[in-house]
């Protein structure tokens, strides 16, 4: 591999793998296709290419074409790509469960949202309540009774007798 067919590789690569995070399958399958091709199949690079080009097979529908290059990771030379293609075959071959509807949650279909947005946004924005800040109440501290208060003076005796009393004993 030349040093241009490198950089060419990690901007496919990379392009790939971002298009799948994206949720954009059939452009990562593309990217990740052509990123296969400029670097070696049975080096562990290779294998790891072909891992995100399973991934992005299986989540576009294509499970078939995830099988097939999953099988043939289930002999790739790196032991650890190996294994790890052994694993994936399995849950990929696993069958599909299926949920009761029950189970699910519909999910609206917002595509029309750029008109009645704007009304419920305005309308919930003039419906909310604005809580005025907390202020502190100032006192006036000459109409505090700052005198003595004979409790206190009533406990301090009751717990020095305690103390007291408990060093006799």
């Amino acid at each position: 591999m030349t040093s241009f067919s490198e950089t060419e590789f990690e901007q496919k690569y990379q392009t790939g793998k971002l298009a799948f995070e994206r949720g954009r399958y059939r452009l990562s399958i593309e990217y990740l296709q052509q990123a296969c091709q400029l670097v070696s199949p049975y080096s562990r690079l290779g294998g790891e290419v072909k891992f995100w080009l399973i991934n992005a097979y299986e989540a576009e529908g294509e499970s078939q074409q995830a099988i097939a290059l999953c099988e043939e990771l289930c002999t790739h030379p790196h032991g650890e790509t190996k294994r790890q293609a052994k694993s994936l075959l399995s849950i990929i071959k696993a069958p599909k469960l299926v949920r009761p509807k029950e189970w699910m949650t519909e999910i609206p279909d917002l595509s029309d949202t750029s008109v009645t947005s704007s009304k419920y946004t305005k309308a919930s924005a003039s419906n909310r309540k604005i809580k005025p800040k907390r202020q502190i109440e100032l006192v006036d501290l000459s109409s505090v009774n700052t005198k003595e208060n004979q409790f206190i003076w009533l406990s301090l005796g009751i717990a020095s007798m305690m103390i007291v009393s408990l060093l006799i004993i």
